[in-house]
């Protein structure tokens, strides 16, 4: 049975075929894109648009007033709107035409800063850290950092407020929808391009007339030439001689002439020279001959060495080991003066690299030599302790402007070198001995003992196993403090050296100042090295006795002999 029936109709199909249309013109909208409206009606507050749609949407009047459209529109003209909304919460369209001219005005900031073309905008406002600058074409703002409004600072900027003017997009964010532009990058470019053409106009070689010291730094002078152009002397090239600042020779103000030396059309830079409009004085060190004395002057000082000049211009350098022949690690500024007249010895003349060493040091007497010469090792010589640390102290030899080293294990023989090396104070006198002149090093070593007599010099007729009597000092756990006869030397006898018997072996056995006989166990005279042993002379005691007693018969002559050879004969006669 049919239920259903149908009910369409030539009206129904054609509101069908409308709807359908006007549909299909509904879904080819997007939200979030840009379309154009038309102008059905103007209110005091509204304006009504046909976009096609099923409605007509409307705009505050007050939006077109803040973009500067509200004059410009009438009634069946078009306007660009972003399309927010197909339908709000009371079903109507959703559109805004500040947002439109925003996003519009986005893409043309984007395709500028891409091309890196300028844009015309003008400054309308200040704000924290620079101004807000209005895009003619788009009206859209953005940011000019202070720092970018001009190339010299500015105290004042009205003359500049609202005056249309090009700024190039130096920086863009899409996201936060921010862009950044800069006045300065404008000025810079086409003074670029006018100094480019100025850059022309030199060549090196060319000499410039009546150049202006402009400034100058710690690397060199600006001079401008002819109110176009500024050029830089490095400090190099201001004078053959040194040049410690070119304050000390120019002043601004002053003219000077000057030699292009270098062009460089990229940087835009000129590079001259004033002193090769000048004759190099270096030329004239054919005139000096090598390991003779000249007279020179100290220029500068620094810490490596002093800066002197042969003659004006010609300038070498005096190194501080070449200054003296003691005093090595002595800054020159502590032994010259700027302005002092020295004498020197030329050392080496290096052409190619216009460099020349010379020696102070050179022309006076190396006293190293002169000690060898005089005081040669061996010798007792007088000195006065100058300085001093925790192995050493330094005395400097009267007579001789040079320190001679003395270490603490040759202060004495027999005490402590560590302790005894503080009981010595600077300004004391002392006799000392040369031990060692190295004049090639400039070194020179003493000792102090060895002014006095050695007391290991007792074992030199000694040789090991020597029966020697010493006299006790003193006891303790480790064993026994001796001084052997005749000797101010202090030797250990070790514990296990007491006696052949363990249990005998025990230093309280002994009182301080008991006299006992003991044994050399070991010597060696080169090294300073001896021991002492009464074990061992016990010994050698008991070897000596069985040698002397029990060689014949093999023990025969001893008591307990004849009893064995009873008991043997009583168990024969059993049997």
């Amino acid at each position: 049975m049919e239920i259903f029936k149908s009910v369409k109709t030539e009206a129904s199909k054609e509101f069908e075929k409308l709807l359908d249309t006007q549909f299909s013109k509904t879904q080819s909208l997007v939200e979030g894109k840009i379309i154009e409206g038309v102008v059905t009606k103007i209110t005091e507050k509204f304006v009504f648009l046909d976009c096609g749609l099923k409605s007509e949407p409307i705009i505050d009047i007050n939006e077109l007033k803040t973009i500067g459209l509200e004059k410009k529109i009438t009634v069946g003209g078009k306007i660009p709107v972003l399309l927010e909304r197909l339908e709000d919460r009371n079903g109507e369209i959703v559109v805004s035409a500040s947002k439109a001219q925003k996003i519009k005005g986005w893409d043309i900031l984007v395709e500028a800063f891409e091309k890196n073309e300028p844009i015309i905008g003008k400054i309308t406002s200040k704000c924290k850290g620079g101004v807000i600058v209005e895009h003619l074409d788009t009206g859209s703002l953005m940011f000019c950092p202070g720092s970018q409004i001009s190339d010299a600072p500015l105290k004042d900027i009205s003359h500049l407020m609202n005056e249309p003017q090009k700024f190039a997009l130096i920086k863009m964010d899409k996201v936060r929808g921010n862009a950044c532009v800069s006045r300065r990058q404008i000025i810079s470019s086409n003074k670029k391009e006018d100094k480019a053409k100025i850059i022309e106009k030199y060549k090196v070689g060319d000499i410039i007339k009546n150049a202006i010291v402009k400034g100058y730094s710690s690397f060199g002078c600006f001079f401008n030439v002819n109110n176009e152009i500024d050029c830089l002397v490095h400090l190099q090239e201001i004078s053959y001689s040194r040049v410690n600042h070119p304050e000390e020779i120019f002043t601004i103000g002053d003219k000077h002439d000057l030699l292009v030396i270098s062009v460089d059309k990229e940087k835009l830079q000129v590079g001259c020279s004033i002193k090769q409009l000048s004759p190099d004085p270096f030329e004239k060190i054919s005139n000096y001959e090598l390991n003779k004395k000249y007279e020179v002057k100290v220029i500068k000082l620094m810490d490596f060495g002093a800066f002197c000049e042969l003659e004006p211009g010609l300038t070498t350098l005096l190194h501080s080991s070449e200054i003296s022949w003691t005093r090595k690690n002595v800054s020159p500024k502590k032994t010259l003066k700027v302005g002092d007249n020295i004498s020197c010895i030329i050392t080496e003349v290096d052409k190619e690299k216009r460099r020349i060493a010379i020696s102070h040091k050179l022309t006076i007497d190396n006293p190293y030599k002169v000690l060898n010469e005089k005081n040669p090792v061996g010798s007792i010589i007088e000195g006065t302790i100058s300085s001093a640390n925790e192995y050493a102290i330094y005395i400097k030899l009267d007579g001789y402007d040079l320190d001679a080293f003395l270490h603490c294990n040759d202060l004495s023989y027999t005490k402590d070198p560590e302790t005894e090396l503080k009981n010595y104070k600077i300004g004391e006198k002392i006799k000392v001995k040369i031990l060692e002149i190295k004049d090639d090093q400039q070194k020179v070593r003493v000792g102090l003992k060895q002014t006095q007599k050695d007391p290991f010099d007792y074992f030199k007729d000694k040789k090991i196993n020597d029966t020697i009597t010493v006299k006790i000092v003193s006891s303790d756990n480790k064993g026994l403090i001796v001084r052997p006869e005749g000797c101010e030397m202090n030797i250990l006898i070790k514990k296990s050296q007491i006696a052949v018997s363990a249990s005998d072996a025990r230093p309280s056995r002994f009182v301080g100042g008991e006299r006992i006989d003991s044994a050399i166990a070991e010597l060696n005279i080169e090294k300073r090295k001896v021991s002492l042993s009464i074990k061992l002379l016990e010994e050698i005691q008991k070897k000596e006795a069985l040698d002397k007693y029990g060689a014949e018969g093999s023990g025969k002559n001893l008591p307990f002999s004849t009893l064995s050879d009873k008991l043997k004969k009583k168990d024969k006669e059993k049997k």
